[in-house]
């Protein structure tokens, strides 16, 4: 028997300043059906040794070592989401993600922050991959 809470699969929340919090089955949901690009705004240190989505486009709002800003970041994320579709953004428990989403939306893309992010929060022990997330709810993902 689970003892842990599964989130509702059509979770879409209102958000202040970009589209709104999509659970992760609901983001994997439109991404599966060609609904939305699947942002990873993770660094490429975080995808390397953590994990990550296939086919996710990697777009690093910070970046490793010293989480500094991405410079780039405007430019890698219009080139990755066309004119008019909507992206959803994946970091590593959905914090970095809303500031990566509120700077899409005003770039002009409707963009979705990822609730519980890839590896979701830390637990009593703090562990993370046992309260939500990506990997958690059973979503595709690789490590290496």
């Amino acid at each position: 028997m689970s003892t842990h809470t599964v989130s509702p699969t059509d979770q879409l929340l209102p958000a202040e300043g970009y589209a709104g919090d999509v659970s992760p089955q609901l983001a994997w949901q439109w991404v599966r059906a060609g609904h939305a690009v699947l942002v990873d705004v993770r660094s490429d240190a975080e995808r390397d040794w953590v994990g990550f989505v296939p086919g996710a486009v990697a777009v690093a709002w910070k970046q490793w070592p010293g989480m500094v800003p991405n410079p780039d970041f405007d430019a890698q994320i219009r080139a990755a989401v066309p004119p008019g579709a909507r992206a959803v953004l994946l970091c590593r428990s959905g914090v970095r993600s809303v500031d990566a989403a509120r700077r899409a939306t005003a770039l002009g893309i409707t963009a979705y922050n990822v609730l519980e992010g890839f590896e979701g929060s830390l637990d009593e022990n703090g562990q993370r991959n046992h309260r939500g997330g990506w990997r958690f709810r059973g979503l595709p993902w690789r490590q290496g």
